[in-house]
């Protein structure tokens, strides 16, 4: 596997990318954040829980109908990061063994050697993730949670940064296998594309329509760069009202009359670390209510299972989410704010963002 550092040694990052390592890791973000925009328009929201999720250390699900981008978002913030990536993709006959890997006898050794799998890289790429068999899916488990692979009693670990990008479609059932829940809950967020608006899809034509964006798209920061950028991550604070005020609302998705099954312990720490990546890309060494706000849908939906009722009502989790969201009481601006011994309490709307 070729190493980041001879990478850079032998001219595989541009110029300005090289020089950026010591930069501010804020616009460090903004870079990446710039670089992806370029190809996927319209859609600024999208692209920033993209990064949130890459700098929370987790893992995003796109799920959206054909034609809107999904592999092109997972794509774009592929290249715009000088790191190693592999695409998967997920076929009825793929094996478990083509994901994690396989050891194989080497007759002049005489011993068994390990042959790394595509999930051995810093993004990896799951393409139609729904289409493999539940066998299959669930090669990931590991991976995606422990960061490691274990083949044969030997473990492995994977490189960090380390993020899934899974993409599938909703919409089309034949030749699917639904993810379990078990697998839903290894990824972070899901987000949907959605439909461009007409302004940003007459933008597309003039850049997409001789040629693809990606061909152009370099790579705007090292994999050292978001090592950085996840470290400062991890030394966000949160005040205890915020923590508590998570736990409220992932609590609240287990009593809900309209839901089978809630989020798990899983979902609030993942809830926690997507709100310290938000209030890092605002700039801030603290995390707010609103950033635990903006996040809860996209964290906390996918996890969820509404009843049979509900769905005769037609009630998606998305909506049952955003109801307990309305309706979680939001703790005061002064124990929100508090970021501890030695620290000035910010008041709500009045903060200002500072410098990792």
């Amino acid at each position: 596997m070729t190493t980041y550092d001879d990478r850079a040694s032998h001219g595989g990052l541009p110029a300005r990318a090289t020089q950026g390592v010591g930069e501010d890791l804020t616009a460090t973000a903004e870079r990446v954040r710039g670089s992806v925009e370029r190809v996927i328009e319209g859609k600024p929201e999208v692209v920033r829980l993209a990064l949130t999720v890459l700098l929370a250390e987790g893992h995003l699900l796109i799920e959206d109908v054909p034609g809107v981008g999904k592999t092109m978002l997972a794509k774009a913030l592929a290249r715009s990061i000088d790191c190693s990536v592999r695409r998967i993709q997920f076929t009825p006959d793929l094996l478990p063994s083509d994901i994690t890997g396989v050891s194989i006898w080497d007759q002049q050794r005489r011993d068994f050697e390990f042959k790394p799998g595509a999930i051995f890289a810093q993004i990896v790429i799951g393409d139609e993730i729904n289409r493999a068999s539940p066998k299959t899916q669930s090669a990931l488990l590991e991976s995606m949670e422990e960061r490691q692979v274990t083949i044969d009693g030997q473990t492995y670990e994977l490189p960090s940064p380390f993020m899934v990008v899974a993409t599938q479609n909703p919409v089309e059932m034949e030749g699917t296998y639904p993810l379990p829940e078990a697998q839903r809950d290894r990824f972070m967020a899901r987000v949907s594309i959605g439909y461009p608006s007409p302004e940003a899809e007459l933008r597309m034509l003039d850049v997409h329509g001789a040629v693809s964006p990606l061909d152009d798209l370099q790579p705007v920061a090292h994999a050292h760069d978001i090592v950085k950028l996840i470290d400062a991550v991890r030394g966000v604070h949160v005040a205890a009202a915020v923590r508590r005020y998570a736990v409220d609302l992932v609590a609240a998705t287990r009593t809900h009359p309209d839901l089978r099954l809630g989020a798990s312990p899983r979902a609030t720490l993942h809830l926690l670390r997507a709100a310290k990546a938000a209030a890092a890309l605002s700039g801030r060494e603290y995390a707010l209510p609103d950033d635990v706000q903006a996040l809860a849908a996209a964290v906390l939906a996918h996890r969820l299972l509404p009843t049979a009722q509900a769905q005769l009502n037609r009630r998606t989790a998305e909506q049952v989410a955003q109801e307990i969201v309305r309706h979680t009481p939001v703790p005061a601006a002064a124990q929100a704010g508090g970021l501890g011994s030695g620290h000035t309490t910010p008041e709500f709307g009045r903060h200002q963002p500072r410098r990792l």
